[in-house]
């Protein structure tokens, strides 16, 4: 198992999070429910849908060396631009985005139920999320699935846990715009990476 790619893939995986509407689903409900119950909860469902991304993610690399980095170097040129063009208008879809997840948390929960009602939101926001899509990319280019699950799902939990504990702060620190255009960087970087490997093989 390789320390760069956990690294890599966790940096790739955090930046690209960070804005997303996982974050604020997390935030909503950790308004609602007990903090470590909603964070047990999404942790829960991020390990599932992680440990999905990495299964597909080795299938993949059953496929030509060549075709899996051309398609992961369009996963990441595509992650770049849908970053990018959301970044102007991410502001507005914040507000938008906390009022849908309120909705759906209305009643206060605890103990079990609290977990359940965080595993199953989280869960159906998540499904072909660009993280989704990275990871699965990261395991075609890299071929190490252990490192790429565990710098995914540690992002992911990381995320969350910022949610949870500091996300109101942050929002009024820090626009998610920028964040946006941060994470549009990085997926440019890892599209470079891939492009030049595919050309050097």
């Amino acid at each position: 198992m390789s320390p760069s790619v956990v690294a890599l893939t966790f940096a790739a995986i955090f930046v690209v999070e960070l804005p997303d509407k996982t974050f604020i689903a997390a935030l909503v409900l950790s308004t609602r429910y007990r903090g470590v119950l909603v964070w047990a909860g999404v942790s829960l469902a991020f390990l599932v849908q992680t440990l999905l991304a990495v299964t597909v993610g080795k299938a993949v690399t059953f496929l030509p060396t060549d075709v899996v980095h051309a398609v992961a170097a369009a996963i990441f040129l595509v992650g770049a631009f849908l970053l990018a063009r959301e970044a102007p208008r991410a502001d507005a879809d914040e507000e938008e985005a906390e009022e849908e997840f309120a909705a759906k948390a209305k009643e206060p929960k605890t103990g079990w139920a609290a977990v359940l009602a965080s595993f199953l939101v989280l869960f159906a926001a998540e499904w072909g999320d660009l993280s989704q899509l990275l990871t699965i990319s990261l395991v075609g280019k890299y071929d190490e699935p252990v490192a790429v699950f565990l710098g995914a799902w540690g992002a992911l939990v990381t995320v969350s846990g910022v949610a949870v504990l500091a996300g109101r702060y942050l929002l009024r620190h820090v626009r998610l715009s920028v964040i946006h255009y941060i994470g549009a960087a990085v997926c440019l970087m890892l599209a470079a990476i891939t492009v030049y490997d595919l050309l050097r093989g």
